[in-house]
């Protein structure tokens, strides 16, 4: 898989700005066959920063009804991904 194909994008909510301010890690939804080596390499070489730890988490759809119709959305992954003390967190308008 291509990088682009491994993190589809960052979550930038409450909690992730938050683990982003004070534990220095980063938070991105990522594809549900990616691992997290390649998740890891991935960071690593999009942001030119050396990655500590990789946790991942994996989302079940949900129901979503409009009327009568029904249907789940789609499942996804999520990576928090902690930086090594000393590297620089980036901003996501840098890539």
């Amino acid at each position: 898989m291509r990088l682009e194909e491994i993190i589809r994008r960052p979550l930038v909510t409450e909690k992730g700005v938050g683990k982003k301010e004070t534990e220095r890690t980063l938070c991105f939804e990522v594809a549900l066959d990616a691992n997290k080596t390649q998740v890891k390499t991935a960071v690593e070489k999009m942001f030119k920063v050396k990655v500590e730890e990789v946790r991942t988490a994996t989302f079940d759809g949900k129901l979503r009804r409009r009327g009568r119709f029904a249907g789940y959305r789609s499942d996804w992954k999520k990576a928090y991904v902690r930086l090594k003390a000393g590297e620089k967190v980036p901003d996501f308008a840098e890539v």
